[in-house]
């Protein structure tokens, strides 16, 4: 990540806060400075938020609303507001090759799966409708997130704060909780806003982000397709036919496997609960880093040093979380590769969405430098080789059955040898069940062929009939 793309109004103006600068403000607004370091240019900058003017502005009412009214609890729909400020326009998007694509992207799909057609009928939505059906799910992978810095802060701010102002910090506790809530919150809303302008789809992310009767049956958006079909050599109409398939696919798996949502978010807050500032940490970093050269500070919150290694709770938290994913992509990808065989150039379009997928857009950066948490699966193409194994042995209702169960589901060592997987569920490489050794013994037994003379033998060699 260099340093052009962090400038403001560049891709990747929200990587994440300067933690030593926001130290260094709040306590010159302590110390009674509060007149002349309160601009709200210089929060945006140390809290990596967009200095787009709109932003700016809600930055400050949002600020002074913390300051005078105080509270524990964070305004999240400071983020709402900052989101849908941030998301901007695409009206000018044109439906036309979405709402063609969804008849035939059905059709391929029931080729393709044993999970039928959702009840809900797919919908086009600009970025406005992405970001209020998201929002909600994004404020909850980050509150705790949230909770984390703002304890951080205070902490930090504790043990290098003059004793004579102790009791001024004490007093302002609760003002300086809301007013790091509120930054947090408004750097959220500029992520999702910004996350609203890179995404595809609904289920573009890899985990179900939209609540509410009625998207239950995926969605696509325009703009987000029109701009990633800019980079490649392929008809608008085959690039939309292409990835509606792959949407359609997404809601159907979680339609139909009901327990997956749950499942999945659940793994998502057992991990994010976990997270921590490092605050010593922090203090390490701020002796070493040169004012003068601000990327330092960018490179460090985008490589995520400031959160600690995982706890070994976290760490099976992460590893179910990326099996999960890894599982999920990897259905899609394969029932989408069999729906589009058909469709010219599918084959480039696919290798496409991979290296999208592998990088990850600006935005999606940005939340994993701010919350420590990638929603990118690490091991896709195993997954993906791991049902096209259970596919050409025991058919697709054998690999669609395996998801009535969590319990019967893959394991992160099944992606890796899918032998284990075959073994497990009674395939070979014909397709038959295994036999039993016991049973073939018992058999060759029943018939006579283990007696000496081969089978059907009656004597021995001495002529004489065996004894009965």
């Amino acid at each position: 990540m260099n340093n052009d793309d962090m400038q403001p109004g560049g891709p990747d103006e929200s990587s994440g806060p300067n933690f030593e600068e926001l130290q260094r403000l709040l306590q010159n607004m302590l110390s009674g400075q509060q007149d002349a370091e309160l601009d709200p240019t210089v929060l945006a900058k140390a809290a990596g938020i967009s200095a787009d003017p709109a932003v700016l502005g809600a930055l400050f009412s949002t600020l002074r609303g913390a300051m005078s009214n105080p509270s524990d609890k964070i305004d999240w729909s400071v983020a709402r507001r900052t989101a849908l400020d941030a998301a901007g326009g695409d009206a000018g998007a044109d439906a036309g090759p979405a709402n063609r694509a969804f008849p035939l992207a059905s059709l391929w799909l029931d080729e393709a799966t044993e999970l039928g057609p959702v009840s809900d009928s797919p919908r086009t939505v600009n970025r406005i409708e992405w970001v209020q059906r998201s929002i909600d799910t994004w404020i909850s992978l980050a509150e705790p997130v949230a909770e984390s810095v703002s304890q951080a802060l205070m902490n930090s701010m504790s043990t290098q704060m003059p004793e004579e102002m102790a009791a001024a910090l004490q007093q302002a506790t609760p003002m300086l909780r809301s007013v790091g809530g509120a930054l947090f919150a408004v750097q959220l809303g500029s992520i999702v806003g910004q996350l609203s302008g890179e995404v595809v789809s609904a289920g573009d992310i890899g985990i179900p982000l939209f609540e509410g009767a009625g998207y239950e049956g995926g969605a696509l958006l325009p703009s987000g397709i029109a701009k990633f079909a800019e980079g490649l050599d392929q008809d608008l109409e085959a690039v939309t036919l292409y990835l509606a398939v792959r949407e359609l696919a997404h809601a159907r798996l979680f339609r139909h496997t009901k327990w997956l949502r749950l499942h999945l978010l659940t793994a998502i807050t057992d991990y994010a609960r976990g997270i921590h500032i490092d605050t010593d940490r922090i203090e390490e970093f701020s002796r070493d880093l040169d004012p003068s050269q601000p990327d330092q500070i960018q490179e460090i919150l985008a490589s995520g040093a400031l959160f600690p290694p995982k706890t070994p709770s976290q760490e099976a938290a992460h590893e179910r979380l990326e099996t999960m994913l890894a599982l999920i992509e990897g259905w899609v990808d394969i029932v989408t590769e069999d729906a589009t065989s058909r469709l010219p150039g599918a084959g480039a379009i696919a290798e496409m969405v991979r290296r999208r997928r592998a990088t990850g857009g600006p935005g999606e950066r940005a939340f994993a430098a701010l919350a420590g948490l990638e929603l990118r699966p690490r091991r896709l193409r195993e997954a993906a080789a791991m049902w096209r194994a259970v596919v050409d042995r025991g058919g697709i209702a054998t690999r669609d059955g395996l998801w009535s169960h969590p319990d019967i589901m893959p394991t992160a060592e099944e992606i890796d040898a899918p032998d284990l997987l075959l073994t497990r569920i009674g395939l070979l490489g014909d397709g038959t069940p295994e036999s039993d050794p016991f049973d073939d013994e018992l058999r060759k037994l029943l018939s006579g062929e283990n007696s000496a003379d081969g089978p059907g033998s009656t004597s021995d060699s001495s002529g004489d009939s065996p004894a009965t």
